[in-house]
């Protein structure tokens, strides 16, 4: 059996603006359908495969449990790191979580990676898997297409058998002259990010090569806890990690590591250009996502994440055009990697859309905002079964419910109430309330805000079933 190790961090920037920090490119429907993540879950899942263990950071806590249970998912073992510390940290934490089982072998993978090829991917496990058992460090490599300076590559000496080869060196990220060179060389592959070696093979690699990182690991997954079905990592003790790559703190410094080629379609979508690349189905060269057109376009990617908004590009020629909700992105695909330029702009005018979407996802469901102007805001809520709002009030607004799917209990002061659908209610300004979902199916309701000032922060809360900090500005 394989435990499937799946790292669910990353900030969201490079896929700007349908990934952002609330909603890194993992769990964002980049290609439409599941998520990156949901489709390394069901790809890590079936008869060879154990539990995932899922590593995500705090904010996306929640959106991973829900698309986790969206595809039928519910026995993972969930690790949240409470600030980011790189990969090696994460690593070395998951293989402390199963140190109970040291012959286990892990599938170290990210969560953000495409593989088109099922079947080929299986065939690749198959392969390394003796090796890893046999207390081998298996990496895996794919073969170079064109020189690209988006992916590490892999140096290797190759053998008789041209699926398995040594690593001879480990190549960070290089520039263009470099990644050509190292194409005529013949023997490079590009880094695909998956490692795959035993439970103790792990842990002894780290106390060999990072042994400065194994008394904080250790002390954040002993002094954390349990809370609402994810083990939260002590913040005191992981803080004390040092910041660095699984590949710098610990592959590159192993005497011997073996590499495995990988021929499955897989794709690092790191920037709109490899999107574009991966999903090109005209003959124009162009990818087109959701509801867009492209009139006489060339090498473009055209891609509307709203059904209700039509994106048309015409006499385009390699432009990457992104139409969100909130915000549009329009790049010369060869520049689509300085994304983060945007956002330093959007964030430098204090805009929220550099980090923040119209939908929030929150332990108890998601609300997303319809329509805000100077003295009213118009959200739409929805609460999961059995779930429930804090116990809360506002100093500046009030609020009207109206609920179109569902039923809510509502808590106004000391009077509850059931609304269903095409009732409402009122929540007048400075009142305690709660709201609560105590069917089995998803309370939809609309909110209509009126005050001087309909920041998130005017929460005063009283009692929370999440056990988040008083200070927390969420509802």
């Amino acid at each position: 059996m394989i435990i499937p190790v799946i790292i669910a961090g990353g900030t969201g920037t490079r896929m700007w603006p349908a990934s952002r920090r609330a909603l890194p490119k993992q769990f964002a429907p980049l290609l439409g359908g599941n998520t990156l993540f949901q489709d390394t879950l069901m790809r890590l899942s079936g008869e060879r495969f154990d539990a995932p263990c899922v590593i995500s950071n705090e904010e996306c806590r929640f959106i991973a449990r829900d698309q986790m249970g969206a595809v039928g998912i519910h026995d993972a073992r969930h690790i949240v790191e409470p600030l980011s510390r790189n990969t090696a940290a994460a690593v070395l934490t998951a293989a402390l979580a199963h140190q109970s089982q040291p012959d286990a072998v892990m599938l170290i993978s990210p969560a953000d990676h495409v593989i088109r090829d099922t079947a080929a991917f299986e065939a690749a496990l198959d392969v390394a898997m003796p090796r890893a058992e046999a207390g081998e460090v298996v990496c895996f490599g794919v073969i170079p297409t064109h020189p690209s300076t988006a992916y590490g590559y892999l140096q290797v000496d190759r053998g008789s058998d041209a699926s398995v080869q040594t690593v001879a060196e480990f190549v960070e990220k290089p520039d263009l002259a470099t990644a050509t060179e190292l194409l005529g060389r013949g023997h490079s592959l590009w880094n695909a990010g998956l490692f795959m070696m035993r439970v103790d093979t792990a842990l002894n690699a780290f106390r060999t090569h990072a042994p400065d990182l194994m008394a904080p690991c250790e002390a954040a997954l002993s002094l954390g806890g349990e809370d609402l079905g994810f083990h939260r990592l002590s913040r005191d003790a992981f803080k004390r990690c040092r910041a660095i790559a699984f590949d710098r703190a610990v592959m590159e410094k192993l005497p011997k590591c073996t590499a495995v080629s990988l021929d499955c379609g897989w794709a690092d979508l790191g920037s709109w250009s490899a999107l574009r690349d991966h999903q090109v189905d005209t003959p124009g060269g162009n990818a087109l996502l959701g509801e867009v057109e492209a009139i006489e376009c060339r090498n473009s990617l055209l891609k509307s994440t709203n059904p209700d908004m039509a994106l048309v590009g015409l006499g385009l020629d390699g432009i990457v055009a992104i139409a969100t909700d909130d915000a549009v992105l329009v790049a010369d695909a060869s520049r689509s990697e300085e994304v983060g330029k945007a956002i330093e702009v959007l964030n430098a005018r204090s805009a929220p859309q550099a980090e923040e979407f119209p939908r929030c996802h929150r332990p108890w469901g998601y609300y997303e905002t319809l329509s805000l102007g100077a003295r009213f805001q118009v959200k739409r809520i929805v609460v999961h079964p059995g779930q429930k709002l804090s116990l809360q009030s506002h100093v500046h607004r009030a609020e009207h419910w109206i609920v179109v799917e569902g039923s809510a209990l509502v808590t106004v002061g000391e009077e509850e109430k059931l609304v269903t659908e095409n009732e409402s209610t009122y929540i007048p300004l400075g009142a305690v309330h709660r709201l609560e979902n105590p069917g089995k199916l998803p309370l939809a309701l609309i909110e209509v805000q009126s005050g001087c000032y309909l920041g998130e922060d005017d929460i005063t809360r009283y009692e929370d079933i999440y056990a988040r900090d008083a200070e927390e500005e969420v509802a």
